[in-house]
């Protein structure tokens, strides 16, 4: 089993082996592609990319930390509800966001309409919507509530008590929330920040649809457009190596988060109690929660299904139903295939880990694979091609190009690489909850390993397993990158459909599909939100 168990995860960390080993093997041919891209795309790819990734850090941070700070320290109208309603753009993918939001501003829009008869001439400086600044807006929607989990997790088990003392003790509230606060916070705001980060560095489907040059872009253009393996695995090496800095920064931010957490320091106790607002005060905290889940969630859903209705009634074919029942079920049987293979291998990698005694390579391994979640879809499209691009050189009458490339395996192989992670670290969260203590029990009855974890971890792990399901089969929806490089001919998902359908300014029939992925992801939104109220219960 530890034998299997390894190799597997070795296969895993095989296409970022293989990007980091690109380098070693460096040729003249491949210095040349290196000084050409120097020369010309790399400078644009690092400057556009900057900017997205430090419009997009500090938007998050802004209005992660903000809304985090109301919901927790403030008392006003509406509060309970937005504690939850300031998730559900979480399940509103980038590229959704996109799709609507420039279906509804292009100018033959009803909402561009009302917006020149309020402006008058000055609706002629309205900038594009297929923008660097409105990239990083759409960005900002849909990624702060990864800081806004953390700082409110934060926020809530210290800073009510301890801002609550620090008013008996006369402090005003400018310096609460700036000594006292800020700083309790400031590690799970920058762990939020840089989850949303490496989520942006990831993102494909935006950069391409507005046009930008960014690193993730510029690795797909050069495989699938230029049909140059040297130039796309040196721009993957690099969007790996950025990504595995901010991953650096964000496990330095939890270790921080983890020392600074207490227990049983609730934000609901008698003698904490959040500072009531009235008047202005209140509409201005209403206001900033509400613009969040308006912007980021409501209005592009209403405005898909706005889009929806309008092609059902005005089509001449009506809506596409037995191509999208096509679209769902390829989506659906990848996304369940991988969910059951990623929770299947954290399972039994968590238990032989909890079991003591693995070897070095097994567990540096599956430390390798928990890195997977972090490596954008992109790099690990390329990095799987690439070694297979090299052994079909050398060994042309093996077939190995036709088992990875434009198959079901090849692409729930990169899900594996991406998304394994999800699943493990899902399952080790539920294994910390199971005292070893029960484990000494079972052995001394007697129990062997197959018996111990069968009648005994499984029942226990339940629900962990079905959350690591859930989160992997969601995540595997809404990706687009990799699908798009490996997928099979004529196999598309409903993330590949509405991207093709954007591309090809078909935003009407991009709503399907879209909406769709968006109900899915409402799956763990809806999870998330009721574990959150548990405690308050």
């Amino acid at each position: 089993m530890r034998a299997l168990l390894t190799l597997l995860c070795l296969a895993l960390a095989l296409p970022v082996a293989a990007l980091l080993g690109a380098w070693a093997l460096l040729d003249e041919a491949g210095l040349a592609v290196l000084r050409h891209q120097l020369q010309t795309v790399l400078p644009e790819y690092a400057l556009q990319s900057a900017l997205l990734a430090g419009g997009v850090g500090v938007g998050v941070v802004a209005l992660g930390a903000a809304t985090a700070a109301a919901v927790t320290l403030l008392e006003f109208p509406g509060r309970r509800a937005f504690e939850w309603a300031l998730l559900l753009p979480l399940a509103m993918p980038a590229y959704v966001l996109a799709y609507a939001w420039t279906d509804a501003l292009q100018y033959a829009s009803p909402l561009h309409a009302a917006l020149r008869d309020l402006l008058g001439t000055r609706a002629a400086l309205w900038p594009d919507v297929r923008s660097l600044p409105f990239a990083v807006a759409l960005f900002v929607l849909c990624l702060y509530p990864y800081v806004y989990l953390l700082a409110r997790a934060a926020l809530g088990e210290r800073a009510v008590r301890m801002m609550e003392a620090a008013r008996l003790l006369g402090a005003p509230m400018r310096r609460r929330v700036t000594e006292i606060a800020l700083p309790l916070a400031r590690p799970a705001i920058a762990a939020g920040a840089a989850l949303a980060l490496m989520e942006t560095l990831a993102d494909y489907g935006v950069g391409a649809y507005f046009g930008l040059a960014t690193f993730s872009t510029g690795v797909v253009k050069a495989w699938l457009v230029l049909g140059d393996p040297r130039a796309a695995a040196q721009l993957a090496s690099v969007l790996l190596l950025l990504v595995a800095g901010l991953l650096a920064a964000e496990r330095a931010a939890q270790r921080r988060l983890r020392f600074a957490a207490t227990r049983g320091a609730g934000a609901h106790s008698a003698e904490a109690r959040p500072l009531a607002l009235r008047g202005g005060a209140a509409a201005a905290a209403v206001a900033l929660c509400a613009l969040p889940v308006l912007l980021g969630f409501v209005l592009p859903v209403g405005w898909l299904v706005w889009m929806l209705w309008q092609e059902a009634v005005h089509s001449e074919f009506g809506l596409p139903l037995a191509r999208f029942g096509q679209w769902a079920w390829s989506s659906f049987r990848l996304a369940g295939g991988a969910a059951l293979a990623a929770t299947a291998l954290a399972l039994a990698l968590a238990f032989v880990l909890r079991q003591g005694g693995p070897g070095r390579l097994l567990r540096a391994s599956a430390r390798v694979l928990s890195l997977g979640y972090a490596v954008p879809g992109a790099v690990i499209a390329v990095g799987i091609l690439l070694p297979v691009g090299w052994l079909q050189q050398r060994w042309p009458d093996a077939g190995l190009a036709a088992l990875v490339t434009g198959t079901v395996f090849g692409l729930v192989y990169a899900y594996l690489v991406r998304f394994s992670a999800v699943a493990l670290q899902s399952v080790e969260s539920g294994y910390a909850r199971v005292p070893v203590s029960i484990d000494e029990t079972a052995r001394l009855l007697g129990s062997g390993a197959a018996r111990l974890f069968g009648r005994l971890h499984l029942p226990l792990l339940k629900r962990s397993a079905l959350a690591a399901a859930l989160l992997v089969f969601v995540d595997v929806m809404k990706e687009l990158p990799a699908t798009l490089v490996l997928r099979p001919f004529g196999s598309d998902t409903l993330a590949v459909v509405a991207y093709n359908f954007a591309r090809d300014e078909r935003l009407a029939e991009a709503a399907l599909p879209s909406l769709a992925i968006v109900l899915v992801g409402l799956m763990p939104v809806v999870l998330l939100s009721r574990a959150m109220r548990a405690p308050a219960g």
